[in-house]
C-alpha cells in the first residue's frame, strides 16, 4: 500500500468523523437519543483512531537506530492494533451499556427532527468517506475479493478505515432504524435496541481488526508472488543453482526482510560466489523493490544428503521453498 493512498483515506474519514461526532452529539442533548449518544461517541471514538493511525505512520517514518536496527516500520502495526482496541472499548462496551440502560429504562425521544436529520446527515459523509476509502484501496486490491484484501493487506490503514467506514454506515442505518421505529411506536426501547445493535457491531469490527493486526505484529512472510518473483530473481543457474532454504518477513508494510541459504558450485572462488550474491541481491531488488533488508548464506547442495535424510529445502517448522 503506498502510505500517500492511505493517509488521503484517513484523513477524509477523520474529517467526515470529527463532523458527525459534532452534529450528533447536538442532536443527542436535543432529542435525549441514547442511539445518537451511542453514536456520538462512536465517531469520537473513531476520530481518535485516525489520528491514531496518522500518528503510527509519521513514526514509522523515523531512521534505524543502533537499538533499532530494522527501523521502526512495525510502528504502523502496533497503532493500528491500538485501534482496535479502542474501537473495541469505547465505541463497542460504551455503547452496549447505554442500549441496555435504555432498554432497562425507556423514555420517549424528543425533537425527532434532530435525530432524523443528523443521521441522514451522518450517513451521506460517512458514504463519501468509505467511498474514498474504496477508491484508494482499489488501486492496490487487484483480483483479491474484498475479505482478502483485509486478510492480506501488509499495511494496516487501508482496511482499518474500510472496516471502520463500514461499521460506521451499518451503525448509522441501525441508529435510523431504531429512532424510527421509537418514533412510530412511541416506545424509547427501540431506541436502546438499535444502540444494542451498534454495540454489538463494533465488538466485532475490532475482534476482526485486533485478529487481522496480531499476525502482522507477529511478524508475516512476503506474498506469494513476491515469494515467486524473489525466487526467480535469486537463482541465475550458472554461480547460484537453486535456492536451498528461504524467509522472508515484513519489518514494515513497505519493508521486506529476506534471508536465503544458496547453492553455488564448488569449484566457484570466493571472488566469484561474492559477485553471485551481489548481483542477486541487485536482482531481488529490482524484481520486488520493498525488499530493502537481504542477507544470502552461500553454501553446497548436497544431493546425497538430501536423499538420505532430512530435505535441506525445508525450513523448521515450515515446508519447502
Amino acid at each position: 500500500m503506498s502510505a500517500s493512498g492511505g493517509t488521503k483515506a484517513i484523513v477524509a474519514a477523520l474529517a467526515a468523523n470529527l463532523a458527525i461526532a459534532v452534529a450528533k452529539f447536538v442532536a443527542f442533548l436535543f432529542s435525549g437519543s441514547s442511539s445518537m449518544l451511542a453514536e456520538s461517541v462512536h465517531s469520537l471514538a473513531d476520530s481518535g483512531n485516525q489520528g491514531l493511525l496518522l500518528l503510527g505512520g509519521k513514526k514509522a517514518q523515523r531512521e534505524a537506530t543502533p537499538q533499532h536496527p530494522f527501523g521502526y516500520g512495525r510502528e504502523r502495526y502496533i497503532y493500528a492494533f491500538l485501534v482496535s482496541i479502542v474501537l473495541f472499548s469505547v465505541g463497542g462496551m460504551f455503547a452496549i451499556y447505554e442500549g441496555y440502560e435504555k432498554i432497562k429504562h425507556p423514555h420517549e425521544i424528543e425533537a425527532w427532527y434532530w435525530p432524523v436529520g443528523v443521521l441522514v446527515f451522518a450517513i451521506i459523509a460517512e458514504t463519501f468517506s468509505f467511498r474514498t476509502a474504496i477508491k484508494e484501496s482499489n488501486l492496490l486490491r487487484g483480483t483479491l475479493s474484498w475479505p482478502q484484501f483485509v486478510r492480506r493487506a501488509k499495511a494496516p490503514e487501508l482496511p482499518v478505515v474500510l472496516l471502520e467506514d463500514l461499521g460506521a454506515l451499518v451503525g448509522l442505518i441501525l441508529a435510523l432504524v431504531g429512532v424510527s421505529l421509537a418514533l412510530v411506536t412511541g416506545n424509547g426501547v427501540w431506541d436502546g435496541i438499535g444502540t444494542l445493535c451498534i454495540g454489538v457491531l463494533l465488538i466485532v469490527i475490532a475482534i476482526v481488526l485486533a485478529a487481522e493486526t496480531k499476525s502482522l505484529l507477529l511478524g508475516e512472510a512476503a506474498g506469494a508472488e513476491d515469494i515467486e518473483k524473489i525466487k526467480a530473481a535469486t537463482v541465475d543457474g550458472e554461480t547460484v543453482t537453486r535456492i536451498i532454504h528461504m524467509r522472508t518477513l515484513h519489518l514494515g508494510p513497505e519493508e521486506l526482510l529476506v534471508a536465503a541459504k544458496i547453492a553455488v558450485e564448488q569449484h566457484e572462488t570466493a571472488d566469484q560466489v561474492a559477485q553471485a550474491i551481489n548481483a542477486a541481491e541487485e536482482r531481488i531488488r529490482a524484481a520486488v523493490p520493498i525488499a530493502r533488508v537481504i542477507y544470502l548464506e552461500p553454501d553446497i547442495y548436497n544431493e546425497a544428503a538430501a536423499g538420505a535424510g532430512a530435505d535441506p529445502g525445508k525450513p523448521p517448522g515450515g515446508s519447502a521453498h
